[in-house]
């Protein structure tokens, strides 16, 4: 993988080159517009290192990562330096995030952690965004089985739902509202609501009955009606055919930017030699393929004379029976259709949302505003820039880091923040792009980059160097007999001396709580593994389980001990615990998402992706305040650890106090410091008790200070 990406870049550079670049492109249409005001000039390399960083890996850059950029020949810094972080690993982490709000992915959904991670992949194997937009429209199949089905079950696989939410995230287009009436301020009608509905009317949401296993399905009769209910003339109600609303265009236009994709992907098959086989034909054998296992119910003892029956077999022979083409994982031939037009490079409202979408994550506003309101009421500022953006966009095959690459390394996105003019004048400059408006960092991003100026990804601290004493408060029922202290058998707390409590239970005595700026971490890979090497990529039919009487048994035990526990009186006692605090964080790009909404990366932005169109809310609150200054991470990443190179410019043998301010000035807010902030830092440190605790300070208030929650 790490040989292809560079590769594929080199493919697209070469392909995808033409005369003109996106700067060039603005500053024309600025003059055509008549646009008088001078543009800002663009941040210096630091800032520019750090902006980069920040969007394209969802980290500030390490003091190592400073120093091999200051090596790189400055008339190509800037460009090399964007190649690298388009290659870097973390850069699929960052841009699944992205992708996820998108198509508002949920791991708690059904095959939502899957989907999660088959864009994760997407990204890593440099999957062009319209063949992974081409999946999510047209799946069928199992959740988490087949990972892209996850994108019709978030919406319950609810025809009505998924017309709104399809056009109005890979279009931009919002349809929703014309489900009961004429579209008030645009030419969609109500009409052309259900005829896009209609694409999804023969998809069903299917749950089984013994298994739990939930997964989509192709059925003959569509649900889309029309006239609708309630309109006139609705006794007549027929099913609806599909209609697709866009109009596609007939043309290349002048960039023959189709010519060039097709081009481009002649001489990417070319590069890429023989062509994968299609295994869509072996949808039986991923059907059957955990039927080698036998599952037996043992009925001795029963009018069957104790034989046995092999209920796998008797599945073999039912699933064999079912067409596939037309039932249980059969491809949605009608969505299918929709997909292949919606991601056409003819259909102009597919390329030019997203090159919208991309270039207002990056640059911080959109050509269009609202990113998903594409409309006749709603034109672009800058309609050239924009068709110049999709062009290009289509004619690399739709490659997502040709995209970012061609934005980040303009102009627009360089142009340093109009903060000393007046309010009107800094709009003007916004959004004409000859300023960048002030982005804070998302919320996964302002938690990671705390993480790398606090070195916290590794443990920073010798064992046994940092012990605490902690209570840990443990629920005991009383007998109600004999007023005996007992263990509650339901809780993990269990009671006793301490002494003569087993390991196993005393671990689970001192269990903690759940940490606000912890959570469940995704393993991309094992979500997308395959149970057996021999399986394909379809979903396989799950063996049915018979329940035992003993798993019987236990549950009705369970349910009265739960009866019981409601008389049962009890008291607290607290456990004396001595733990080495020596921490250390994971990326919360890895995160299971969204997280609860106490965690630190919800209570700063992130949302919890039910609603469509909703986005991250950058405003500030006193809640946030509390959390980045009190919250373990911000005080963990402030103290400084033996194992950091800090630690010897202050307790090493020749102390170095100003280079070490130097230090913690560049590995937090990527800048030297200035002579008045080394006074004031100096005074800070020799306030402290001793170096260390005073360099601690110090980091504390830089990590909490909008210099570094915003990007320069």
């Amino acid at each position: 993988m790490k040989r292809l990406i560079p590769a594929i870049l080199s493919l697209v550079t070469i392909v995808g080159t033409c005369q003109a670049d996106v700067t060039q492109v603005l500053n024309r249409e600025n003059q055509e517009l008549g646009v008088s005001k001078k543009a800002l000039p663009v941040v210096d390399d630091l800032s520019f290192l750090r902006r980069v960083y920040v969007d394209l890996i969802g980290r500030i850059p390490t003091q190592d990562e400073i120093d091999a950029f200051a090596k790189i020949p400055r008339k190509t810094r800037r460009a090399d330096l964007v190649d690298q972080l388009l290659a870097n690993e973390r850069f699929a982490d960052r841009w699944t995030t992205f992708f996820a709000d998108l198509l508002r992915l949920r791991y708690n959904a059904d095959g939502g952690a899957a989907a999660i991670a088959f864009v994760n992949q997407a990204i890593n194997d440099g999957m062009s965004y319209d063949e992974m937009s081409r999946r999510f429209i047209s799946a069928n199949g199992k959740a988490g089985a087949i990972p892209e089905v996850g994108f019709v079950l978030g919406d319950n696989a609810d025809p009505m739902a998924l017309a709104g939410v399809t056009a109005q995230t890979f279009m931009g287009i919002r349809i929703a509202c014309a489900q009961c009436h004429d579209h008030p301020f645009d030419k969609w009608t109500r009409h052309d609501f259900y005829g896009l509905a209609a694409y999804f009317g023969k998809t069903r949401r299917i749950e089984t009955r013994f298994t739990n296993t939930v997964y989509t399905t192709e059925v003959a009769q569509t649900s889309i009606l029309w006239p609708p209910q309630g309109a006139e003339g609705d006794e007549k109600r027929k099913p609806m055919s599909p209609i697709f609303p866009v109009k596609l265009l007939k043309g290349d236009g002048p960039s023959k930017y189709i010519a060039r994709l097709n081009d481009f992907r002649k001489k990417k098959a070319q590069a890429a030699g023989k062509v994968k086989k299609d295994n869509s034909d072996d949808a039986l054998d991923a059907l059957l393929a955990d039927a080698d296992e036998k599952v037996k119910k043992r009925t001795k003892g029963s009018r069957l004379g104790g034989f046995d029956i092999d209920v796998t077999k008797q599945a073999k022979a039912d699933v064999r029976k079912i067409d596939l083409r037309s039932s249980m994982f059969s491809a949605s031939e009608l969505r299918t259709e929709l997909a292949a037009m919606i991601t056409s490079p003819r259909n102009r409202y597919f390329s030019r949302c997203f090159a919208n979408r991309v270039w207002a994550e990056l640059v911080g506003r959109g050509i269009v505003e609202p990113v998903d309101d594409f409309s006749d009421e709603n034109q672009p500022s800058h309609p050239k820039t924009l068709d110049y953006l999709a062009d290009e966009f289509v004619a690399s095959g739709f490659d997502l880091r040709s995209l970012i690459r061609m934005v980040v390394t303009s102009d627009a996105y360089q142009r340093a923040h109009a903060n000393d003019v007046d309010e009107a004048t800094q709009q003007e400059l916004e959004e004409s792009f000859l300023a960048t408006p002030l982005r804070r960092m998302l919320s996964e991003t302002l938690f990671d980059s705390i993480v790398t100026a606090g070195h916290l990804f590794d443990v920073k601290h010798a064992a046994g160097k940092n012990m605490k004493i902690t209570w840990v408060r443990n629920r005991i029922a009383k007998d109600p007999e004999d007023n005996a202290l007992q263990p509650d058998s339901l809780n993990l707390a269990a009671a006793g001396d301490k002494k003569k409590m087993p390991v196993k239970e005393k671990k689970a005595a001192l269990a903690q709580g759940y940490d606000l700026e912890r959570a469940i971490e995704l393993d991309f890979k094992k979500l997308l593994a395959k149970k057996d090497s021999k399986e394909p990529d379809q979903a396989a039919v799950e063996k049915m389980r018979v329940m035992s009487k003993e798993e019987i048994e236990a549950m009705r035990m369970q349910e009265e001990m739960q009866q019981q526990r409601r008389y049962i009186e009890y008291i607290d006692r607290f456990v004396r615990r001595e733990v080495d605090d020596n921490p250390k964080f994971s990326s919360t790009y890895l995160m299971a998402s969204p997280a609860i909404p106490e965690h630190f990366v919800r209570v700063f932005g992130q949302t919890d992706r039910t609603q469509l169109g909703a986005t991250r809310d950058q405003s500030p609150s006193m809640r946030q305040a509390l959390m980045i200054m009190n919250g373990r991470l911000t005080n963990e990443a402030a103290r400084v650890g033996e194992f950091e190179p800090m630690h010897e410019l202050l307790a090493g043998k020749t102390p170095n106090v100003q280079k070490a301010i130097q230090l913690a000035y560049r590995e937090i807010l990527t800048r030297e410091p200035t002579k008045d902030e080394v006074t004031e830092a100096k005074q800070l440190i020799a306030e402290g008790e001793s170096k260390l605790t005073g360099m601690a300070d110090l980091r504390w208030l830089l990590l909490n200070c909008n210099e570094f929650r915003f990007l320069p």
